[in-house]
Parts: structure tokens; sequence; C-alpha cells
């Protein structure tokens, strides 16, 4: 139990342990519920709370009075029992947990999140999913997403590599949903795959009625059991509990804070939509199981700046990171690709310093355009390369790791403007712009 000092003390004159039913009485206001265990981190003078709604709560409990209600037991981190034996009739998929909502272990008599994540606690909190395959379950890390680096997208690829070189036949990363598209896009760059790999998460945790962490990843392992062999994300498609929505690796973005159907295919459509388990349609051409052989390139340069224009914006943010050493500049451009003129000169300067800067759109839909205004054709003069109708998450990536594989600027525009996975539409949809 991670209470201690005042809050220890509050509990322990109360005999109440995690996993106790208890009442909390505070300015004429009772908390009833089953007491949980908390972050090592929280405040001391806080207890947590699961209410009968599904809920927790935060309690100070200053001035505070508890009760006892019932005892509960104590909480378990995993499950007793025989390992799972594997069926030799069904399919193997990886599941790799980088961190997240989706990859906790729910304690279900408190319904306290913990993060161990074998096979066997994921498969009994999850025993649907053993109708589908075999499993073998690792955590690659166990962070939050907005910690993820470019160092960890290389790990992942080269244990991901690993597991199809040892007879995975679909792989399915856990992940937490914040920067789950750049992941899925740099895999997609450095993973020429043989078998599905899919990258899911969850918006609500698994303690909380609305939860889709189950949804997802049972989906997941279905879409890695067809015969879609790209790198994909794959989560809700609506608010309802019903299909999962499978989109292209590098063509997705988290587009709302916390709803559950928060990924969309920007400029495309998902690949496919899933349900129960199993592919239920299917709208693009994609590749298929077995159609490459496994190759893998993680080479990347991690000094590169994505740097959004606004009104206002100082060109002294291009010479401070041409100055602090930085490889490539990803733009994040209004309309059709464009800065403020008087940038330009700044962005020459990183031309003739060998240094590539590449153009997208905070539109997000439609493609990049520098020749229809006099600002785009000046920009292209001085050396910006268009990230054509690349996301800026997607070029952002790409540029990142086509740097690592060349730094002479007329080969590294070339990798950007060649469409590697998907990542470049070879023809606008005016369907995207109407809708």
């Amino acid at each position: 139990m991670t209470y201690k000092e005042i809050s220890k003390e509050f509990l322990d004159k109360a005999n109440v342990t995690v996993g106790d039913t208890i009442r909390v009485t505070k300015e004429d206001i009772a908390y009833e519920g089953i007491l949980l265990d908390r972050s090592e981190d929280a405040k001391d003078a806080y207890i947590v709370i699961k209410l009968d709604s599904g809920y927790n709560v935060g309690v100070n409990i200053e001035s505070a009075a508890i009760e006892l209600l019932e005892k509960g037991e104590q909480p378990k981190i995993g499950f007793e029992g025989d390992r799972i034996e594997k069926d030799p009739n069904k399919s193997n998929i990886s599941i790799i947990s980088t961190g997240g909502t989706v990859s906790s272990i729910i304690d279900y008599k408190t319904g306290a999140v913990h993060p161990k994540f074998t096979a066997e606690d994921l498969l009994r909190a999850n025993p649907e999913l053993l109708d589908l395959a075999n499993y073998d379950v690792k955590a690659l890390y166990n962070i939050l997403s907005e910690n993820m680096k470019p160092e960890y997208w290389v790990k992942a690829a080269h244990s991901i590599a690993d597991d199809i070189n040892n007879g995975a036949d679909g792989i399915v990363i856990a992940h937490g949903t914040d920067t789950m598209h750049y992941t899925s896009a740099a895999l997609s760059f450095m993973i020429k795959t043989p078998v599905p790999i899919v990258v899911t998460g969850a918006q609500r945790s698994s303690d909380r009625p609305s939860t889709d962490a189950f949804l997802n990843i049972y989906n997941s392992c279905g879409a890695a059991l067809s015969d879609i062999a790209e790198v994909t994300v794959l989560m809700h498609n609506s608010l309802d509990d019903g299909d999962c929505a499978l989109h292209k690796g590098t063509k997705v973005r988290k587009m709302h804070t916390s709803r559950r159907d928060t990924f969309r295919s920007i400029d495309s459509e998902p690949i496919a939509l899933l349900r129960d388990g199993k592919v239920k349609s299917v709208n693009l051409p994609y590749t298929k199981r077995g159609e490459n052989e496994l190759e893998l390139n993680t080479e990347i340069e991690s000094k590169v700046a994505l740097i959004k224009s606004y009104p206002g914006i100082s060109s002294e943010i291009i010479d401070y990171h041409i100055d602090n050493g930085y490889k490539g500049l990803l733009i994040e451009g209004t309309g059709l690709g464009h800065v403020p003129d008087y940038m330009i000169d700044s962005l020459q300067r990183a031309n003739d310093e060998g240094i590539p800067v590449v153009m997208t759109s905070q539109c997000l839909y439609g493609t990049i355009n520098m020749n229809v205004y006099s600002t785009g054709r000046l920009l292209q003069d001085a050396g910006v390369i268009s990230g054509m109708d690349m996301t800026p998450e997607t070029a952002y990536v790409k540029l990142a790791w086509a740097l690592g594989q060349s730094d002479e600027l007329d080969e590294v525009k070339r990798i950007i403007q060649t469409n590697v996975a998907g990542e470049l539409t070879e023809s606008s949809s005016l369907k995207y712009f109407l809708n």
C-alpha cells in the first residue's frame, strides 16, 4: 500500500486497508466505496475511493471522519494458477506493451489499476482472447506515451522483428494514445513486414464502465490474424461499442482529447472495419500477408524540430535551431504551405547549410501547393521541400527517418517525396475537401 504518513495514520486508526468498503464523511457529505491504492507521487492528505457508480474520487482527509463498513480481500497484482498452455492448432500473436491504459491489469475486487503485464495476467483478465490465438506478451516499456522518444521506436522495431523471426503470425503493440500516431508512422518507415502489425490503446481506463480497452485489444488481435500485413492503428470507430477502425499507420491522427473514436484517417479512409475479432469490411487495397520479406531499417536522426507557424512568429526560431545543431526542420505552415515572407532569409540559410526544411499544413486535410501564391514560390526558391499531403506528425517522423538514410539534401528531398509506406496520396480526392 502506497499510503504513508498522514493518510496512513488516518487509515490505520480505523483499521482500514486497500480493498475495504468505507464511508468517509466530510462537511456533511458522505462518500461510500472501496478504498483503492494510489500512485506513489500522490499528495499525502488524500485517499482514493471507488464509488458504486464505478468512478474513482480523491478525498481530502483533513477534518474528515472514516468508518469501516466491510473488510475486503487484499488486492492481488497478477493472477494465480497454472500457466496457460498453447494450442498447437492456433496461430501465434505477440503482444508488446509500451505502457498506457490498455496495458494495465485491473484487480476486480478493488478496481485498482496495476502496471504488471504478463501473458497470464492479460489472458485471465480477458479470457475471450484465448478463442482467437496463442499469445506471447512482453513489456518493452512502461511509460506515458508523451515520454516516447525516437530511440524507443528503434528498440520497438527490433523487438517486433525478433518476434516475427521467432514465428509470430501477427504483432499487437499496446500503446498510450497521445503519441500513438507518431509510433505507427515510425514503425511504418522502419519495418517492411510480412505479417500484420497493429498498434492499439484505450481512451478510457479499464475500471470505468465506458472503457474501450477490451474491444480495442480484442479486435486488434483479430486484425493481427488477418491478411492485412501493414503497420496499422486500431481504435473505436464510433462512440458505441460497435465496429473498430483499422487505420493506415501513416495516415492516422488523434483528433479529440477524450472521445473513444478519437483516431481518424486523414485524406483517406480506414483500411478496414472489424467487429467481434473479424474483418467486417475492407475499404482500401492493402499489402497482403507474406507479400513482403521482413526488412528492418531503423537508422534515424533524432535532432529534428517541428515548428508551427503563427501570426507574429519570429525568424529567430529558425536561426535558433540552426545555431543549436538541428539536422532537419519540419514546418507546420498555414494554408497551402506558407510562413511569413520575412522568414525566408533564415530558411535560405538553413538550405545553404545543408539542413532540409519540409513544409506541411496546419489544415491537415488537403495537400501542399507552393505554386499558387508568391510566398510559396519564394519558399521553393529558398529550398523548402513540399511535404505534399502528409500530416505534420507523419512528415516529422519521415524527415527524421530520411536523415537516418542520408544527409544529402537532394536525397532527403527524394525520400520525402517518394511514397514509402502509404503516407502520400497519388492525388487528393475532392471528397476530403467537401466533407
